[in-house]
């Protein structure tokens, strides 16, 4: 499945590349991931938690940029993760660009998502995943923004460094998995509306 997602960020489209091709410093921006290892300055391991509908789902993979044009501010990454209880996986690809906006830079990132075993059923409506990945989005932007507003270090991390719980900086308070309640509501309200459609929320 496809889906396109964007979100603004308060800095223009020179400073805001390097953030956003930071890895280090997004990951605990994003709700429920942990970056575990870098592997290179490409490829990164990591753990992933997130609410898919009624379920908790919890993946460890690996993220790698199949391609960085930081001239155009354009970039592709590559996700493979498997779920930890054994119940299937996702590979997803996903693009990110940058253009200009009033308030800084705007992002417009494209996915295209599979999921495999049980995890597929868990996600086999569209409406579940596309209403996850938009409230991911609008977190992880919430969080970048005040990442942002924080002084960094600038220093330099070597490949291959493990992240040791006790040394990897904390994600904000706000950056946990996805809730799953206004997921059933909205999953509720959208069978209630196909009653009287005739469309499934499924299809």
């Amino acid at each position: 499945m496809e889906f396109d997602n964007s979100f603004e960020v308060p800095l223009p489209p020179a400073q805001a590349w390097p953030v956003l091709t930071d890895v280090r410093r997004v990951a605990p921006c994003m709700p429920g991931a942990e970056l575990t290892e870098i592997v290179d300055d490409r490829t990164y391991k990591g753990k992933v938690a997130v609410r898919l509908g009624p379920v908790s789902l919890s993946f460890a993979g690996v993220v790698t940029f199949e391609e960085l044009d930081n001239a155009n501010h354009r970039a592709r990454l590559k996700a493979q993760g498997t779920d930890a209880k054994g119940r299937g996986g996702a590979n997803a690809t996903a693009s990110f660009r940058l253009e200009p906006a009033a308030s800084g830079s705007k992002v417009l990132v494209h996915t295209d998502l599979l999921l495999s075993g049980a995890v597929a059923q868990y996600g086999r409506g569209v409406g579940v995943i596309q209403a996850t990945a938009g409230q991911i989005m609008n977190q992880f932007a919430a969080n970048l923004k005040a990442q942002l507003a924080r002084p960094t270090s600038g220093t330099a991390i070597p490949a291959r460094e493990q992240m040791p719980p006790s040394s990897a900086e904390a994600p904000p308070p706000a950056a946990k998995p996805i809730a799953a309640f206004s997921l059933i509501v909205k999953m509720l309200w959208e069978r209630f509306v196909g009653l009287f459609t005739g469309r499934s929320p499924s299809s």
